[in-house]
């Protein structure tokens, strides 16, 4: 009964140093894994926040590039507009010309 009872007291002496070398081991292992999740977690937040800023970055270029396409439609327009400007400057011109050759002659 003896023996049991050391053999008993034995082995629990023995798991609890056991468990105590164990935990030395895995606590150094704790501490890189936590280490790791947080660099992780700042990666994923730094993604996350580089994702949202390059969709608004996008969606800026997506609205400049549809105002450079107004701003020419409208330059054409100008351009169209001067165009007609300049051929009825001239139509008028040309109008006054007759008028003063007319004027002249009945004089």
């Amino acid at each position: 009964m003896r023996r049991i009872i050391g053999v008993v007291a034995f082995g629990m002496l023995a798991a609890g140093c056991a468990t105590s070398k164990m935990e030395k081991q895995i606590d150094p292992l704790k501490e890189r894994m936590t280490a790791l999740e947080q660099q992780q977690a700042a990666v994923t937040s730094k993604l996350d926040t580089q994702t949202a800023e390059m969709e608004a970055l996008r969606r800026s270029l997506e609205q400049n590039t549809a105002a450079a396409a107004r701003s020419q439609d409208a330059a054409r327009e100008a351009q169209l507009s001067a165009a007609r400007a300049e051929e009825a400057a001239q139509k008028s011109a040309k109008a006054f010309e007759l008028t003063q050759v007319k004027g002249a002659r009945k004089q």
